[in-house]
């Protein structure tokens, strides 16, 4: 079993931190821990929270994840089906409609793909045209087949912490305790199916199942994820607790999520999903500097 708490005498702040190369599917990789890493966002929906249909045209999808890719994101995070809440999910056909012709031009280019999906089949299909890694807002647990796609190639996911589709409504006894422990069987599960342990991120899942507060003091004790020993991804960009927080419409809350993107990465972060990616690589850049300052 993966520790849920810091037990040994070591700080927190000592936790493991990950300066490596991380392998992806089709023999690609990335480096941890050299920089955070910035994975821009690029939702080919017509009803996204933040973007829905600005980029819902095939071409204007992919002009501006070049654009991204310019602006210094190193990885692009396809998604084509929304689990805003409130929302409905598009069902798999029209998923794999809007995302396959996104993931062949993207890979035809030698970017860094992440497929934003639940469903086996699109990460099946997905993968096979040259997708990299799976962002799965479902911990393994929406559709029961998707593991064994995942390690069939063992390809990277990210397990993301979800009480908004999962379990609605159920509350928390310790809110760090209670998703750490739901990661830790989500990670197990995964290991014991047969995916190599370090082909697993993990995501606390800001906004599914949590309120302003809990969000609040996720990001504050992020550095408590460390534990797990796997690297993080946190999704802040523009959600609604950063808009009730400063009482922010949705087009205001870009210095909000920056802020939030600087915390995250003092606190351990390793990867930042967001959509205003030049901005955000400047924050992640002078973060980084000063979090890893010795002198």
């Amino acid at each position: 079993m993966l520790p849920l708490l810091n037990t040994s005498n070591t700080p927190l702040s000592a936790a493991k931190e990950f300066d490596r190369v991380f392998r992806l599917a089709h023999s690609r990789s990335m480096e941890l821990g050299k920089k955070t890493l910035i994975m821009g966002i690029l939702n080919v929906t017509p009803d996204s929270f933040s973007d829905g249909g600005r980029f819902f045209n095939h071409r204007d999808a992919i002009e501006h994840a070049l654009q991204m890719v310019s602006d210094g994101a190193d990885i692009i995070d396809v998604g084509g089906a929304s689990s805003r809440p409130g929302g409905v999910i598009a069902d798999e056909q029209e998923e794999l409609h809007r995302v396959l012709p996104i993931v062949k031009e993207l890979a035809a280019q030698g970017i860094i793909i992440s497929v934003d999906t639940f469903r086996a089949r699109v990460a099946q299909e997905t993968l096979a045209l040259g997708a990299h890694l799976i962002n799965d807002i479902g911990s393994l647990a929406m559709d029961p087949e998707l593991l064994d796609v995942i390690i069939q190639w063992q390809a990277p996911v990210v397990i993301m912490h979800n009480r908004l589709q999962l379990n609605p409504g159920e509350g928390y006894i310790n809110l760090i305790a209670d998703i750490i422990r739901d990661l830790e069987r989500s990670i197990t599960r995964a290991v014991a199916a047969g995916l190599d342990e370090d082909r697993i991120i993990i995501d606390p899942g800001l906004g599914f199942g949590k309120n302003e507060g809990q969000n609040r003091l996720l990001l504050k004790r992020l550095q408590e994820f460390k534990n797990l020993g796997k690297p993080i991804l946190i999704g802040a960009s523009r959600k609604k607790f950063i808009g009730s927080t400063l009482n922010l419409e949705l087009d205001q809350r870009l210095e909000g999520s920056l802020a939030v993107a600087a915390i995250a990465i003092m606190n351990g972060a390793d990867i930042i999903r967001v959509h205003d990616v030049r901005e955000s690589v400047r924050v992640a850049r002078m973060t980084d500097a000063v979090r890893r300052e010795n002198g």
